[in-house]
Order: structure tokens, then C-alpha cells, then sequence
């Protein structure tokens, strides 16, 4: 069996050379890919050709990894699905499917053929049966964005519109590469927010199921001890044996009522866009959560915009784009306003700066960008700022938070159980006055 030469990425981003067996070039990237690989080149050991093989396809330029270098060592991904993407991939998904195919089609791989290969290696079952059938497509005529416009609830408006780009300008491996690194670092700034986002909930949920258990389980066994004495009790613990006897006796009610406010709460979430968005408001003011909300949107909006606008997309649609994955309504509508004013020949910069919610950084940036024509740079370099800021400020947020919480959890169980031990400090007084 002939033996080929291969470059590769690992899955942790390494770019690995070794050899391998196999049939032809096609069965020696089938393989590496089985095998957890990316391929980048694959070529006969010593350069020639075998008997039905393939032709080795030119020696291709490193891939581009500008984001992992800057950010040390490549993201870490969550299966949580980017804000515009739909149905059954996540942007997991996309990130691995993006990078694939761009090293296949760099090595030389049809894109037929590279969509083959890439749908025999995922396990995503949608997405294997969705390649399928965008390969046949394909070779029936289709161009491969038209194919997947068919499926815009799957990959999403941005993928396609970046893929038409590549099309077009016949780089369509360095487009596919730019889209690998966008979700990588998109995912990265919605894991970040979930992340800092969960660690109070998760504590307040904890602290008010601790406080539930207490009034509803431990207080009724002390009352019925108080009980007893035939003295009344000192004010803080009689409003917790009140409590606890309401809850006893209306815990049904509880139950149903905490239940419809869940849901209607979720309900109006979805449906309501005044409701969606007094909420979203409510989150930029925030105490310390604000903060990252607001640098949040911001890291969103310009990474998607910077990577729209360098991949030649117009900047109308860019804007478009990026308003819908800011992930906060106020910044949304925001960006809706400037797309129209960028439309009736407004500067980009006096477009951001007349809305009030974009900081001055951003928009002295942005303006520079423009006069000198360096706009693309310049947004680049805003989207690394706010993404390292992101970064910056969770790591602060956790250190204040953390305490906090504790203080929180420690005052509401400790008041709790003082005002239950209380009438055990003044036994003596109670006995006598009973």
C-alpha cells in the first residue's frame, strides 16, 4: 500500500507532520480525518504520484492563526449556539465544519469531494445528512451558497453571506478559515458571559432552596417546641413561625404560583419585544453585571463587523449583520439607526456617535479608521480590545462576587437561624413568664 507524507492540525490546534497507508490521497484524508486530523497537505512519500492516485496538490501557506496566537493557545468551545443560528448545529459545529473544509480546499480537495470527507467524519447526524446532501447539490450545478441558503436555519445568515465572499473573490479557503475563527472567538464571549452570569444564580437558587427547606422542614419542629412554653415569642421568630405555617398550609400554591412565574416570565421573554427589551435594559444598569454586558454586546458587534467588513462584505450589510448578534436589544436598535444613516451617505463614526451608547474610544477608532482608510485594521483591533476586556472584567467580577455571595448566603442562613435559636437564648425569661 503506498505511503503518504501529511501536515496536519491536532484538536488542540498543534500542527503535526507524519506518514500514513493508504489507497490514494483521497483514502490517506479520509483517514487522517477518522483519526481526529485536519489535513493541510498531503502528498506520496518522495514525491510521486501512484498508480490512480491523485495528483499532489501544491505545498499550501500556513494557516491562517492570528486569533489563537494573540489569545495563547486557541479558544475553548461550548456547544451553545451563536444568538442567529438555529436548528441542529452549534456553533461548535460550524467552527470544526468552517476549518475543515478550509484546510481540504487549501490542500486541493474538490469541494465536493471536501464536503464528503468532512460529512464522514462528524458526528452531528443533521449536519452529516445536510453536507450529503449539499454535495450532491453541488454537483448538480448549484453553487455551494446557494445550497446553503436553502438551509439559512442551520448555518445562519453570516456563514452564507461570507461564503458568497469567498465565491467571489476565489479565496474561499481563507474565507472558510476567517469563519472558523469568528465563531471560535464568539463562542468564547458567550461562554465567558454565561459563565460569570451562572455563578450568582447558581448561589441565589442554592441560598433560597437552603432558606425553603429551613422554613418549611426545620422551623415547624421548633414551633411545636416554642409552642409549649405558652409565652409569646420574640418578633422575629414568630414572623418565621408565620411563615413557616403559611407555607405548610398554601404549599401547593407556592409550587403552582413559582411555576406560572417562571413561565410566564419565559413566555413574555420570547414573545414580548417590549417585555425582551425592558429586560435587556435593566441588564446594561446592572451592579457590577453591567459592565460585562455592555463590553459583551460591544466584543460581539465588533468581531462579527470587522470580520464582515474585511471579507469585503458592504458595510450596509455588515451592520445589518452585526446588529442581530449583539445579543442586547438596546444595542441592536442602535445599530439599525446607524445602518440607516450609513445608507443616506453618513459617516460610519458621526452614525455610532448620534445613537449615545457607543463609548468615545470606539468612535474616535471608527472615525480614524475612516480618514485614513484603515477602517478594517482599526476594527480589528477595537474586537481584540473588547474581547480582552470581557476577559479582564469576569476575572474581576469573580473576585468581588465570590465573597459577596458567601456575605450574601451567610447573612440570609445566619438571620434565619438566629431568629429560630432566639427563644433558646431567653428560655429562663419565657419559662417564668409562662
Amino acid at each position: 500500500m503506498p505511503v503518504f507524507t501529511y501536515t496536519a492540525f491536532d484538536s488542540s490546534g498543534k500542527r503535526v507532520n507524519g506518514e500514513i497507508e493508504a489507497n490514494d490521497r483521497n483514502d490517506a484524508i479520509r483517514r487522517l480525518i477518522a483519526q481526529g486530523l485536519t489535513p493541510l497537505n498531503v502528498e506520496p512519500k518522495g514525491g510521486k504520484t501512484p498508480r490512480g492516485g491523485a495528483t499532489p496538490a501544491p505545498t499550501p501557506q500556513p494557516a491562517p492563526k492570528e486569533s489563537e496566537e494573540k489569545k495563547g493557545g486557541g479558544f475553548k468551545l461550548t456547544n451553545i449556539p451563536i444568538p442567529f443560528l438555529k436548528g441542529g448545529a452549534s456553533s461548535k459545529d460550524l467552527s470544526i465544519l468552517a476549518k475543515q473544509l478550509a484546510a481540504l480546499v487549501e490542500a486541493g480537495v474538490g469541494i465536493v469531494d471536501a464536503l464528503e470527507l468532512v460529512a464522514d467524519s462528524i458526528t452531528n447526524k443533521t449536519l452529516k445528512k445536510v453536507l450529503v446532501e449539499i454535495s450532491q447539490e453541488i454537483r448538480e450545478g448549484t453553487s455551494l451558497s446557494k445550497a446553503l441558503e436553502k438551509r439559512q436555519d442551520i448555518f445562519g445568515e453570516f456563514f452564507i453571506r461570507m461564503i458568497e465572499v469567498g465565491e467571489e473573490t476565489g479565496a474561499l479557503d481563507r474565507v472558510l478559515y476567517k469563519i472558523s475563527e469568528y465563531y471560535k472567538g464568539i463562542a468564547e464571549i458567550i461562554n465567558k458571559i454565561k459563565s460569570a452570569s451562572f455563578y450568582p444564580a447558581f448561589v441565589l437558587t442554592t441560598a433560597g432552596g437552603i432558606t425553603f427547606a429551613i422554613i418549611y422542614f426545620l422551623v415547624p419542629t421548633f414551633a411545636q417546641i416554642y409552642k409549649s412554653f405558652g409565652a409569646a415569642l420574640p418578633a422575629p421568630t414568630q414572623m418565621l413561625v408565620n411563615a413557616s405555617d403559611w407555607l405548610q398550609a398554601n404549599i401547593g400554591k407556592f409550587l403552582l404560583g413559582l411555576i406560572i412565574f417562571v413561565a410566564s416570565f419565559t413566555i413574555l421573554y420570547k414573545r414580548v419585544y417590549k417585555f425582551r427589551r425592558a429586560i435587556h435594559w435593566l441588564q446594561l444598569r446592572l451592579p457590577l453585571l453591567g459592565a460585562l454586558f455592555k463590553k459583551g454586546a460591544l466584543a460581539k458587534f465588533s468581531r462579527t463587523f470587522a470580520t464582515l467588513f474585511s471579507a469585503g462584505v458592504p458595510i450596509e450589510r455588515a451592520l445589518e449583520l452585526s446588529a442581530k448578534v449583539a445579543g442586547n436589544l438596546i444595542y441592536q436598535e442602535a445599530l439599525e439607526q446607524v445602518q440607516q444613516s450609513v445608507v443616506h451617505g453618513e459617516p460610519l463614526w458621526k452614525s455610532l456617535e448620534k445613537t449615545g451608547v457607543f463609548p468615545q474610544m470606539l468612535i474616535a477608532m471608527v472615525k480614524i479608521g475612516e480618514e485614513t482608510g484603515r477602517l478594517d485594521t482599526m476594527l480589528e483591533s477595537l474586537a481584540d480590545f473588547y474581547e480582552d476586556e470581557v476577559k479582564t472584567t469576569i476575572e474581576g467580577l469573580i473576585s468581588m462576587i465570590e465573597p459577596l455571595m458567601m456575605a450574601l448566603i451567610g447573612a440570609i442562613v445566619g438571620g434565619i437561624l438566629i431568629a429560630l435559636y432566639l427563644p433558646i437564648f431567653k428560655i429562663g425569661e419565657l419559662i417564668q413568664k409562662g
